[in-house]
């Protein structure tokens, strides 16, 4: 699949891409480098991101309900008013990222480090947070 110009496939190297408004249902990118990317408004329901590199990316109000992200590094990444709801972020590094007024409900995040998260006002109902380490470096039994 092709997405401006972007082959999107497991393994793509979508560094700093432009992918704002992009329609990614489902798609495979595990193993992506996405560190840098645009991804404001984009639709990633369902999508494997497991083991990506999304680093610094900027998905505001992006929709990745549904995904896989275990295992993905959203260093920095900015989650702003996004939709995360019954996604799979097992082992996903979180270290300050931006969660403000994002929908996390029902998302599992077994093992997510959350270390220095901004997550005022997140929808945090039912999610599972067993192992993961909280904003203020606490760890979650």
């Amino acid at each position: 699949m092709n997405v401006n110009g972007h082959k999107i496939e497991s393994g793509a190297d979508l560094q700093k891409a432009n992918l704002k408004h992009a329609y990614l249902k489902g798609a495979e990118l595990s193993g992506a480098n996405l560190s840098g990317a645009n991804l404001v408004l984009a639709n990633l329901f369902e999508a494997d991101l497991s083991n990506s590199n999304l680093t610094s990316a900027i998905l505001d109000h992006a929709d990745l309900s549904e995904a896989d992200l275990s295992e993905a590094d959203l260093t920095g990444a900015n989650l702003h008013n996004s939709y995360l709801r019954h996604t799979h972020m097992i082992f996903c590094n979180l270290t300050g990222a931006v969660l403000d007024h994002a929908d996390l409900s029902h998302a599992d995040l077994t093992g997510a480090n959350l270390t220095n998260a901004v997550m005022t006002g997140a929808n945090m109902t039912g999610v599972e947070l067993t192992g993961a380490t909280m904003p203020d470096g606490s760890l979650h039994d």
